[in-house]
């Protein structure tokens, strides 16, 4: 069976459903830029509706609709305050704890730094994410290259195919991920972006598949190039895992944040059209829309501002939490690429 007819994507966009421009504003887009586009949604929909339905602006003159309206949304935001205070409160509980937790995280970590470190060739691993990420990357590639000339004089020409396959997409993988994450900064989603990228877990499959079905075929040289692959390409994925958990760590308390900064102007656009907002004061057009419409459905996307800003962040977290749930060579979706894996 040729390598290639079963090989799924390197790209994470290219081996899940959905388009190009969906994958972005689930993933790459800006934030803001999501809560924007939402937010104008929200806005237009609100004044379509006021405009085309009939006796739509003389409902929302009658007073009652808006009064009703704002007040849910006024109560609707102080529990959304209250969730983000429970979503930091969560973030929070993962860092306190006593000293023998904390010595315990600290051993792990060193003990993680100190294998990578030992399997990259380095006295010291480095000590950003992007750059720790790119020098397992960086290796995974010279060992595809080191694997690739090990078995360069095989007689065995299904092995050949087999490893030209899997070192050829690796050691190209490995060269634009090192690119993307060349200069990345921790805090920005460029550095899981790149990691995303890096289809480390497939790989691992093939070189263990490979392993098995050649097992007499290959040399001791090629043998240990094999191992040697597999082994970085180990350390890979629980290095992206962790710095998965830490940037989702930081994005929510990014979102905390904002949100409350957010609130504020959200309860007093809420407050203030309870209080002073008298429908029946206001006459007249804008653009051709009556002017009480337009004021209600702006306030509306206003008071809904730390409500679209929370759905434009847990889209971005769930969509990656989704896509990396296993660790390892677990394919846990259909794909274009590959309907059936075989192992024998």
């Amino acid at each position: 069976m040729s390598a290639d007819a079963d090989t799924p994507s390197d790209r994470m966009s290219d081996r899940v459903a959905g388009s190009r421009l969906k994958q972005w504003l689930l993933l790459e887009a800006d934030r803001w830029l999501v809560t924007g586009l939402l937010l104008g949604g929200v806005f237009c929909v609100l004044v379509g509706v006021g405009t085309l339905t009939p006796g739509g602006a003389a409902a929302v003159r009658s007073g009652d609709p808006v009064e009703t309206l704002f007040q849910g949304l006024l109560t609707a935001t102080i529990t959304g305050v209250t969730l983000v205070l429970t979503l930091n409160q969560l973030v929070l509980s993962q860092e306190l704890g006593a000293v023998g937790d904390q010595r315990e995280r600290m051993d792990g970590a060193m003990t993680f730094r100190d294998d990578v470190a030992t399997e990259i060739g380095t006295a010291v691993s480095p000590a950003r994410p992007a750059q720790f990420l790119r020098a397992l990357v960086d290796v995974a590639g010279k060992r595809a290259g080191a694997l690739r000339d090990a078995v360069s004089d095989t007689p065995d020409p299904e092995l050949q195919t087999e490893i030209t396959d899997l070192t050829d997409s690796l050691t190209d993988n490995a060269d634009r991920v090192s690119v993307s994450l060349d200069g990345a900064q921790f805090g920005s989603f460029d550095v899981v972006s790149a990691a995303l990228n890096f289809n480390y877990s497939w790989k691992i499959f093939a070189a263990r598949r490979i392993s098995e079905r050649y097992d007499d075929s290959l040399d001791a040289d090629a043998s240990d190039a094999l191992d040697e692959l597999i082994g970085v390409l180990k350390l890979f994925g629980p290095a992206r895992e962790h710095f998965k958990t830490l940037y989702f760590q930081w994005d929510l308390i990014n979102l905390s944040r904002q949100i409350l900064a957010v609130s504020v102007p959200a309860l007093l656009v809420s407050a203030v059209m309870i209080a002073f907002f008298d429908a029946a004061d206001y006459a007249g057009t804008v653009a051709g829309v009556d002017i009480v419409v337009v004021a209600v459905a702006a306030a509306t996307t206003l008071a809904l501002l730390p409500f679209m800003l929370l759905i434009a962040y847990v889209m971005r977290i769930a969509t990656v939490t989704k896509h990396t749930l296993s660790i390892g060579p677990f394919i846990l979706r259909d794909t274009d690429d590959v309907n059936e894996v075989e192992w024998d």
